[in-house]
């Protein structure tokens, strides 16, 4: 989100210059076009139908470009979890969509726009399934094309009712230029929903919106929170370096180079350039 973590990919989409740390049955009705007529008795003439419909051609499913998939990705490398997710769809389809589905994740931090592509054709293929739609979104967010991952995790969202993708469709809307709708999902009900982990996210996001609208002070309000004691979480190093970017942008610069140093003192993974930005 704001702070681009230690060796991530560089998105490759057209916002590439920002810095970055997913059916009802079809009912039934003898009104609608189409319908098998009856008799005004109630019978069903046999060999009596409607006449044929025109079919609407923007209704069609366009072909789309299908990367390449190597030989040696079956779909079998799979979470089982994610496979019983797939259980749904016929078994030949099911194929198609695991190896696309081990093919995003195998480019996701190598090759970002590779991985998009990849995340489109399994959505293309398995569209009603929320966990493709979140896995494309999530591929194509890392590749920086904002409005095709909020178009996706807004459908996973519609189909599973999980909220866990709120943070990032937020994120979204700032990196298409919309932090006031970014801050609408992050006072949003849904957020109340969320775990720790995604309501940290949604902070350093709703932060960032303020910073975009150039409320500063009000971007350190957001993240000043009992949570920047925590040293133990993974979310605690990212919670921390957001805050002292944040006091940095403010113009409170002893106050910042404090918490880059806090966040120094539990980032032994390195996961941000806080050390960089101490010179240490």
């Amino acid at each position: 989100m704001d702070e681009k973590n230690k060796g991530s990919s560089r998105p490759s989409g057209p916002n590439n210059q920002r810095r970055r740390e997913d059916l009802p049955a079809r009912g039934g009705s003898t009104s609608r076009a189409g319908a098998p007529r009856q008799s005004r008795n109630g019978s069903d003439p046999r060999g009596t139908r409607a006449a044929p419909m025109d079919r609407d051609q923007s209704r069609l499913r366009p072909r789309i470009f299908e990367p390449d998939i190597p030989e040696e990705i079956t779909g079998e490398e799979l979470d089982k979890s994610l496979r019983a997710e797939l259980l749904s769809l016929s078994p030949e389809n099911a194929k198609v969509v695991a190896r696309h589905l081990e093919c995003l994740a195998l480019y996701a931090d190598s090759d970002p726009l590779l991985a998009h592509k990849h995340g489109v054709a399994a959505a293309h293929h398995a569209g009603r399934l929320a966990v493709v739609r979140e896995s494309a979104g999530y591929a194509a967010y890392r590749a920086g094309f904002y409005e095709i991952a909020l178009k996706e995790l807004r459908a996973a969202n519609r189909i599973s009712g999980d909220v866990t993708m709120w943070p990032v469709m937020a994120d979204c809307e700032r990196g298409l230029g919309n932090p006031l709708k970014a801050l609408a999902l992050a006072g949003s009900p849904e957020v109340k929903r969320l775990a720790k982990a995604e309501e940290i996210e949604m902070r350093i996001v709703a932060s960032g919106a303020r910073r975009d609208l150039g409320e500063l002070d009000a971007a350190v309000v957001t993240l000043t929170c009992k949570e920047l004691s925590n040293e133990s979480e993974e979310w605690a190093v990212r919670l921390r370096y957001a805050y002292a970017d944040s006091l940095e942008a403010a113009g409170r610069r002893q106050e910042a180079r404090e918490w880059f140093e806090k966040c120094a003192s539990i980032d032994s993974d390195e996961s941000t350039d806080v050390r960089a930005r101490l010179d240490l």
